[in-house]
């Protein structure tokens, strides 16, 4: 249990919720879910699988009406041809990271994953057996990785590298060029990846690109995702991943031993907002934008502190180092003092240290209020 690790955002949820129930004004910018309600048609669809009593066990990897749904819907939106047999569903996306590392890992295996990032990579990893080994994303670079040191960080014993993008927390997105070139790496030595687009919905200034686009990365790539973030479905524990091949009766194999299966009702909520209409989700991804701009243009506006502008999910990642406080340091100030629930950098890997995670899934006005506080905290 020692190498197991936790996730920083419930336990400042849990302090925040202690200080509201004291009776403190908390603004929540910490916890990583959209603010949205899920659409209306998605609850309607699981209100009926419930009065057609579909509340009993189902096969492990998914009922194969919604299995075919993913598909279908993967090929429509351009993201992958591929098969049902592939596709495994879970409760939540979380699972697909476990049963992945689980499957292909242990004892004297490398697992390169971006640091910053969700805390859960190297958790899992650690928990495993095998050697979590950061792949620094640096503000200079975009919160993105170098091709190159990526190539100088693997040796023979790596055996998976994680991808994450849109990323989680820095809200940056790979190019195509990049995503080539880091490719032609994972051929090279011989990796399997596990990409995990669960954001790959909520993008602003240009389309969604996979490395499961690049020849021959289908057969060697775990496409990991979900509907928490595209359709605002996070309390419905609702993922899936795309499985090479020689993966999908390993990775059934845990769903059995673990979870049994996901529930009957929530699948048929799963397939009315994969099959539904795209509207709600256009919707939300406007607002983001409208919040993207307004905090980005507050935090660059605070003595001290400094933003770029994300190009996905619904994070900002802004660099607190002008202050002269540590991450952790301001993450208590701002919770204290100003009533702001944010996350230390450092709650996704050393190399987020002189940075702040804060998510914009809040309303515009709760965000201009935290900006005020944040300001006036930081300049005493």
């Amino acid at each position: 249990m020692n190498r197991l690790g936790t996730e920083s955002a419930f336990e400042v949820l849990a302090k925040a919720r202690a200080m509201e129930a004291a009776g403190r004004d908390i603004i929540h910018l910490q916890i990583g879910e959209p603010d949205f309600d899920t659409p209306a048609h998605v609850r309607e669809a699981a209100k009926e699988g419930l009065d057609r009593g579909e509340t009993h066990y189902v096969p492990a990897p998914g009922i194969p009406a919604l299995r075919e749904a993913v598909t279908a819907f993967l090929e429509k939106t351009g993201r992958l041809s591929t098969s049902p047999d592939r596709v495994v569903v879970t409760p939540g996306a979380k699972p697909i990271m476990f049963f992945t590392i689980m499957a292909l890992c242990q004892e004297g295996d490398e697992v390169i994953y971006p640091d910053p990032g969700f805390p859960m990579y190297e958790s899992i990893t650690s928990f495993c057996g095998a050697t979590p080994v950061p792949l620094p994303l640096r503000e200079a670079n975009g919160f993105r990785p170098d091709p190159q040191e990526l190539a100088s960080l693997v040796t023979e014993r790596t055996k998976l590298l994680i991808l994450s993008f849109p990323h989680n927390p820095c809200g940056s997105a790979l190019t195509r060029d990049e995503l080539a070139a880091i490719a032609d790496v994972v051929h090279r030595h011989d990796l399997v990846v596990l990409s995990d687009e669960v954001y790959w919905a909520i993008t602003y200034d240009r389309p969604h690109t996979s490395i499961l686009e690049f020849d021959g990365m289908a057969e060697r790539t775990v496409l990991l995702d979900g509907w928490s973030k595209t359709w605002a479905m996070t309390g419905w524990r609702l993922g899936f991943g795309v499985f090479p091949q020689f993966l999908v009766e390993p990775v059934t194999r845990l769903v059995i031993n673990s979870v049994s299966c996901t529930s009957a009702f929530s699948q048929r909520a799963a397939i009315a907002a994969l099959e539904g209409p795209w509207e709600p989700v256009e919707t939300m991804i406007e607002e983001f934008g409208r919040r993207r701009r307004a905090i980005v243009g507050g935090l660059n506006r605070i003595p001290g502190v400094h933003c770029v502008m994300p190009d996905g999910a619904f994070y900002v990642f802004p660099n607190i180092s002008g202050t002269g406080r540590t991450s952790r340091e301001t993450e208590a100030i701002l919770l204290e003092e100003g009533g702001v629930a944010g996350l230390s950098g450092t709650a996704f890997g050393r190399h987020g240290e002189g940075h702040l995670r804060l998510s914009y899934a809040n309303s515009l006005e709760n965000i201009e209020r935290a900006l005020s506080a944040m300001e006036t905290v930081l300049a005493g």
